[in-house]
C-alpha cells in the first residue's frame, strides 16, 4: 500500500526509474542472493532516511524468508 504523499519515481523521474529497473534485472540475472539484495536495499534506504522504503524493503525481505 502506497502512502498518499509517497513519490512516484516512475512518474517523477522515468529515466532514472528505468535505469534502476535495468540494474535490478542485471543483478537478479547474474544470480545475486535474493536475501542479500534485500538487505542491501534496506541499508541504502536507512542511509537515505526513507522510512517508506525501509518499511517496503523489510516487508519484501520477510516475504522472501529473511528473519
Amino acid at each position: 500500500m502506497l502512502q498518499k504523499n509517497a513519490i512516484q519515481f516512475n512518474e517523477a523521474a522515468p529515466e532514472v526509474y528505468k535505469a534502476m529497473a535495468r540494474v535490478e534485472g542485471a543483478i537478479t540475472q547474474h544470480g545475486q542472493d535474493a536475501l542479500l539484495r534485500h538487505l542491501v536495499k534496506l541499508r541504502a534506504s536507512q542511509i537515505n532516511g526513507c522510512a517508506f522504503c525501509v518499511k517496503m524493503h523489510v516487508a519484501e525481505a520477510r516475504q522472501d524468508g529473511e528473519t
